[in-house]
């Protein structure tokens, strides 16, 4: 819902619009991709809060960002406290002030009934910088995450400290997610910078590595913040598993591969600084050089006959 703003009789602008600030309390922030193509909208195309206009039932703003949160989102917050008032530019040119809540929830973004924009998602500060959205909110935002770090722990599952180290005798596996999407044969490929730190120069599908989020939210995220690509988590299945160790010393690895039957949008050169292209190629005939375990998947999910590989252990 667009700013409005009423006139105290000082001519100052009271707030009669909240948006949230919500996070897990790890260093994620939970951010709203509003509709590109409606430029009658707020924000279109940028990442935003959730929040929206005052209306006649609502007795104060936290009444109107709780109402809000559940009819954009279906989320209900407890413990929703006034952060600030930020100034944000109007339709009308004039300075509009929003209240700002903040309050905590470390739920599945995607398991919630959206309906308004394209997508919720998990974001930390550092991938602010590559996103669409106003000034104004990402100086909040960071200002927010540099008042309240994220801690060098996370709670387990049962509100204790998770360490940093597996049970005794374990070994911790890096989650890599991975994108395959395919039309009329041919396969999508990003060609990796030349100075990124793993496989430069070479050819891989859109891949990412699982921050503290469900593979396929990682993917979606992923896919939209490398090439500019919405996936609905429901047009997602997994059809192949790599775990793998390319040498001795480096940790081991479960790679997911994940095809995507439908999407929206073209791919997109969103992060220049780790991919330069991107290109379709048939997948009878890849390009060379490419990430070697990308085309064992490549194969095992053309073949059909296998949805597993293991890759790089000694037998």
């Amino acid at each position: 819902m667009p700013p409005s703003s009423h006139p105290q009789l000082d001519g100052r602008p009271e707030p009669v619009n909240a948006s949230a600030i919500i996070h897990d309390g790890q260093g994620r922030y939970l951010l709203h991709l509003r509709d590109a193509n409606k430029p009658w909208i707020w924000e279109p195309g940028c990442w935003s809060l959730l929040g929206g206009g005052r209306e006649p039932q609502d007795r104060t703003l936290l009444d109107t960002v709780r109402r809000e949160l559940r009819e954009e989102a279906g989320l209900v917050i407890a413990g929703l406290e006034p952060y600030a008032v930020e100034s944000v530019i109007g339709h009308d040119g004039t300075h509009v002030p929003i209240q700002i809540f903040t309050g905590r929830w470390n739920g599945d973004p995607n398991r919630l009934p959206l309906t308004e924009g394209v997508m919720l998602a998990w974001v930390r500060p550092e991938k602010f910088p590559y996103m669409t959205m106003l000034p104004s909110t990402r100086t909040l935002l960071e200002r927010h995450a540099a008042e309240y770090p994220a801690p060098a722990h996370g709670p387990g599952a049962g509100g204790e400290t998770a360490s940093a180290e597996g049970p005794y005798g374990t070994v911790l596996n890096v989650v890599g997610v991975h994108l395959y999407l395919e039309r009329d044969g041919q396969v999508l490929l990003g060609l990796r910078h030349p100075d990124s730190a793993y496989a430069g120069g070479c050819w891989h599908v859109l891949t990412g590595h699982c921050e503290a989020e469900a593979a396929v939210a990682c993917l979606v995220r992923e896919a939209y913040e490398e090439a500019g690509l919405v996936i609905d988590p429901a047009d997602v299945d997994l059809v192949h598993v790599v775990h793998m160790r390319e040498r001795p010393a480096d940790p081991p690895r479960i790679q997911l591969f994940f095809r995507a039957h439908r999407w929206q949008g073209t791919p997109q050169l969103r992060e220049p600084n780790k991919c330069v292209a991107w290109r379709w190629w048939s997948v009878e005939a890849l390009p060379e050089p490419i990430v070697a375990y990308a085309r064992t998947a490549v194969e095992g999910i053309q073949t059909g006959r296998r949805l597993y590989t293991e890759l790089g252990w000694q037998r």
